[in-house]
């Protein structure tokens, strides 16, 4: 492949409930550290969440802050983390030729509720809606305030995947980058979802809603005795770009994505199809032109819901079932779901294996699911292997859609 077709990722950003930086990051996942808490939710009383404790006055102003988004800010730590982490000298960059693609599951749904909430408290009348609400609740608002910070003039959108947005941010910045539009993207995920009681209530009336007397143990994929999902807030950005541009400037080079794909179940609104998940694995190993036994670790998508669970676990089986060296792990059972910013998340929380030869294993798995029980399956401690030059990730959402992402140790 052509230099200027191949894509690297140069620099990270992040923050996550157990972690503000990739370093953090790493160390709590193979130490076992998860961070879950309860708070307090309107309507509802005490629920599990993973929350995040990043700086948010590291790069914007108070004002900025409180005019602005949970999400947006959170892109805008993130990114401005990448950029650092890059080494790129950004006051001499061309702005115009940045791209920022932010995956989002939902946005807006904490203004408005907040917005609902306060009028009622004023007999609903409308003179006390705020006018920060309208900027607030577009749907590019976190690519949007992270392109007012940095002053990128490119082109900047978020892409609403569901939960398989982390991983559509990043392949629109790939397929960007080929076709030429623009030389260097910000792309990831964000979430602010721990912020809408709209979405622990659809969660508990769903009978999906994590549920533990300890908060750390309370994410539990593959466990038999898991009971929902644990609602997240947090965000991935990373710094991508080809991979002649990136030895122009002698960057240190994170991985490569070789391969990718994005598809469709086209069958029901929730409910997962392993089918379709397995062809999803399938195409993203064609484009990458590698083999299922060339994977060394797959990191899985798994809530912690048992219908989702063993869906996917039923896919991976029969495209991995006879790859002895492959690996299986999961980030939520640390953090729990940050939806929107799942697959960047979950991706960085890996590919620090490249260097380190360590899998962090899936946490809280007392008593297995026999029905997740996966050849290799890194279970409790964190597993030192023999190399890792391949990561697989798998990122799925609702109404059917799937992403999967592969990143190649570059040598």
């Amino acid at each position: 492949m052509d230099k200027k077709d191949r894509i690297v990722i140069t620099g990270i950003g992040l923050t996550a409930p157990n972690g503000n930086s990739v370093e953090e990051f790493r160390y709590n996942l193979l130490k076992g550290v998860a961070n879950i808490q309860r708070i307090e939710m309107r309507y509802m009383g005490r629920v599990l969440a993973g929350v995040c404790s990043y700086d948010e006055l590291r790069y914007q102003k108070r004002k900025e802050v409180r005019n602005g988004t949970r999400a947006g800010s959170i892109g805008v730590y993130c990114a401005n983390e990448a950029i650092r982490n890059s080494g790129v000298n950004w006051e001499v960059f061309d702005k115009s030729r940045v791209g920022i693609y932010i995956g989002i599951t939902e946005h807006g749904n904490v203004e408005t509720e907040n917005e609902v909430f306060n009028i009622s408290q004023f007999d609903y009348d409308v003179k006390y809606w705020s006018h920060h609400h309208n900027p607030r609740t577009v749907a590019n608002n976190p690519a949007g305030e992270i392109s007012i910070n940095l002053g990128v003039t490119g082109p900047h959108y978020t892409i609403g995947a569901a939960c398989a947005a982390g991983n559509a941010g990043i392949i629109q910045a790939v397929q960007m980058l080929r076709l030429g539009e623009i030389d260097f993207a910000l792309a990831g995920g964000v979430s602010e979802s721990c912020r809408t009681f709209g979405i622990f209530a659809s969660f508990r009336s769903q009978g999906a809603l994590a549920e533990h007397e300890d908060p750390n143990k309370a994410c539990r994929p593959f466990d038999e005795d898991r009971n929902g999902i644990v609602v997240s807030e947090g965000g991935c950005i990373y710094v991508i770009e080809r991979l002649e541009d990136a030895l122009k400037r002698r960057a240190s080079i994170i991985g490569e994505v070789v391969g990718y794909c994005i598809n469709s179940d086209a069958t029901d609104a929730v409910l997962p199809n392993p089918q379709r998940q397995r062809e999803c694995i399938g195409l993203a190993l064609k484009k990458a032109q590698i083999t299922a036994g060339d994977v060394d670790i797959v990191s899985t998508h798994a809530t912690a819901t048992h219908m989702g669970d063993r869906q996917e676990c039923d896919a991976i089986r029969a495209i991995f079932g006879s790859s002895s060296k492959t690996y299986v792990n999961n980030t939520k059972s640390f953090i729990g779901h940050t939806m929107g910013a799942a697959g960047a998340l979950e991706l960085a929380g890996n590919l620090a294996s490249f260097e380190d030869r360590y899998v962090h294993a899936t946490i809280n798995v007392d008593k297995l699911d026999l029905a997740c029980n996966l050849d290799n399956l890194v279970l409790n401690r964190a597993h030192k292997v023999d190399k890792v030059d391949c990561i697989l990730n798998n990122s799925f959402g609702m109404l059917g859609i799937n992403s999967v992402l592969i990143v190649r140790k570059y040598n």
